[in-house]
């Protein structure tokens, strides 16, 4: 009984230690995302303001970026999976265009999650919160919801949602070839550690090339 349970015990411990498999924990994009900058392992979250999952993920996500490797790139795109996501992708790259949007994403956040006091789908709402938190003038606000950059970068944002083959967010994608998320890996926490192991990856077939 003893050797029994030993060996059920040392099969668990294999299968902990056991590196994460493509098609369970990580999956292939269905079509190759072109990634900015060469030089660096790009990582790029997908996220939805109105997603609960993405907003309790946050705090690890922004510990977890702060130990990235120097030659690791990391950056968000709103996913934009159905039309009612659309809103809350403008309002991202409305404060990005602002200058505004790493002082006002977590309270952003916090508006919708926490104060219940906005909605990710009313884009007006959500451009006079961003105005009476940001302080800028409100024509100015309004002209960047409506700008043709920003159409231009949420057609983009759509189409790297669409390429990816995610089925949810929130998802990272790891060098424009493969992708995990919460669903797929089990976890928040399992998700940063299969990036983890897909960051190596890619940063070894990086060194290999040169």
């Amino acid at each position: 009984m003893k050797s029994f349970i030993a060996a059920f015990f040392m099969m668990f411990a294999v299968a902990a230690c056991a590196e994460p498999q493509a098609g369970f924990e990580y999956q292939q994009v269905q079509q190759a995302i072109p990634t900015d900058n060469p030089a660096k392992v790009e990582v790029t979250e997908l996220f939805w303001y109105g997603c609960p999952h993405c907003y309790q993920l946050e705090p690890q996500l922004a510990a977890w970026v702060k130990k990235l490797p120097k030659d690791v790139e990391f950056k968000r795109v709103p996913a934009i999976a159905r039309p009612d996501w659309a809103p809350a992708a403008k309002a991202y790259y409305a404060m990005e265009a602002l200058g505004v949007q790493e002082k006002l994403h977590g309270p952003f956040f916090d508006a919708i999650h926490k104060q219940h006091s906005l909605k990710p789908m009313d884009e007006a709402a959500m451009a006079d919160w961003i105005t009476k938190q940001s302080g800028l003038d409100k024509k100015k606000v309004d002209e960047a919801f409506k700008s043709f950059s920003i159409n231009t970068k949420m057609m983009r944002a759509a189409q790297v949602f669409r390429a990816s083959g995610a089925t949810g967010v929130p998802t990272l994608i790891i060098e424009g070839k493969v992708w995990t998320s919460s669903t797929v890996a089990g976890g928040n926490e399992e998700m940063l550690k299969v990036a983890d192991y897909l960051i190596e990856k890619a940063r070894a077939e990086k060194s290999a090339k040169h």
